[in-house]
């Protein structure tokens, strides 16, 4: 993993903003569900900013990406946009640009709960190692524009029907003022829990009708 820089972006990374906003549109295709779009304008404020995480390794090819916004009047804040290129996935990257965008979070915003919206078991695992724990979606959040955000994804009619209570994404919360070894949420022990519930979210929502809800309460 030495063989890659994962830092807070600069000045100097805005050549990578087009390549940026192109692959974040294609992780989004590739799961078929949401990380929302953005325009190269608004990626290339939040490094301009010093609100973004980028890693790429020594030949300087784009390996990450993750960018912090903050809602609520400071009260959250987000860390979203994340992707791995493709190429360079399996290797601990998408861990170690989560734990430098926390990292970030804290440092900038230490009062703010950090929070995101996620399908991914990987994704709940890395954060429940950070402290993150489930939440509903209305301990996130109530902001219009954030979730305006979610437009561009797949499953908007279905978060938009739901009057934007639930949708396919789960909700994880790191909350500064609990005490984080009590909080924290045992991913492992719930995984498998957890799986089975985005799979019923999944059949439900969708109304996949060859998908038995029976069979899937198994553990």
């Amino acid at each position: 993993m030495s063989d890659f820089s994962v830092t807070v972006a600069n000045a100097s990374h805005l050549k990578y903003v087009d390549l940026i906003c192109l692959t974040i549109a294609e992780s989004a295709a590739q799961r078929g569900t949401g990380i929302a779009k953005r325009s190269p304008e608004y990626i290339s404020a939040k490094i301009e900013a010093g609100d973004a995480v980028i890693a790429y390794n020594k030949k300087g090819t784009l390996a990450g990406f993750c960018y912090v916004e903050t809602w609520g009047h400071e009260k959250y804040v987000a860390n979203s946009g994340l992707f791995v290129n493709p190429i360079f996935r399996h290797m601990g990257l998408a861990k170690r640009i989560k734990e430098k965008a926390f990292k970030l979070s804290r440092k900038k915003h230490p009062d703010s709960k950090i929070f995101g919206l996620t399908t991914s078991l990987a994704v709940m695992k890395i954060n429940s190692d950070l402290g993150y724990y489930p939440v509903t979606f209305s301990e996130l959040t109530n902001e219009e524009t954030f979730w305006k955000g979610c437009r561009s994804c797949v499953n908007y009619s279905i978060l938009e029907s739901k009057e934007f209570k639930n949708c396919l994404c789960t909700g994880m919360q790191y909350d500064p003022k609990n005490n984080r070894k009590t909080r924290k949420w045992h991913f492992i022990k719930k995984s498998k829990i957890y799986g089975r519930m985005v799979q019923i979210k999944r059949a439900v929502f969708t109304k996949n009708r060859k998908a038995s809800i029976l069979n899937l309460l198994w553990i």
